[in-house]
């Protein structure tokens, strides 16, 4: 965290709230460097700094999406490698505004997205997350979207939460409208 301005330094290394982060994004908004610098300490930092820069990552606005879009393979290689649930989520929240090249989608990534959708140990915002960037990528292909059409059906069978029901319907929507 050397290379953070020392306000945003202290900031990432303690408790925050919305209008702290609103600051820090403020800070990063539009500066490429201060989102690789933000990549950096979600890498390196503790969990309180790497949970908070994942914070602000979170809230920047589209038109910083292409940096992070550059950082894509890494954002899902922290994710495979993760244990604590709360980056999963913000690393998934992140990854499911990304696009992805149909050729080069990555089974291992695939895999985890669909073996969350179903798994009941799992967080709500973490399969809602996985169902939509497991679309992302089976779209291209019709035998994956059949694939993740299985997996909605069995998460029909469970007692999913209204997210999670939210989330089904809008796949469904999208997957429908593949095949027009």
């Amino acid at each position: 965290m050397n290379d953070l301005p020392a306000y945003i330094a202290s900031l990432l290394g303690r408790r925050i709230n919305l209008p702290e982060i609103q600051r820090a994004v403020i800070w990063a908004s539009g500066d490429e460097s201060c989102i690789s610098k933000l990549l950096a300490v979600v890498r390196a930092a503790e969990i309180p700094a790497s949970v908070n820069a994942l914070w602000v990552l979170t809230h920047l606005q589209p038109t910083c999406a292409n940096k992070l879009q550059e950082a894509q393979n890494e954002l899902i290689d922290m994710l495979l490698n993760e244990t604590h649930t709360g980056r999963k989520r913000m690393l998934l929240q992140l990854l499911r505004e990304q696009t992805y090249d149909s050729e080069h989608i990555r089974s291992d990534f695939l895999d985890f997205c669909l073996s969350k959708i179903n798994s009941e140990c799992e967080p709500y915002a973490i399969r809602a997350f996985s169902l939509y960037c497991a679309f992302g990528m089976c779209r291209f292909y019709p035998e994956l979207v059949a694939e993740l059409e299985q997996h909605l059906e069995m998460l029909e069978l469970q007692s999913p939460s209204p997210g999670l029901m939210s989330a089904m319907r809008t796949v469904r929507k999208r997957i429908a409208k593949l095949r027009r």
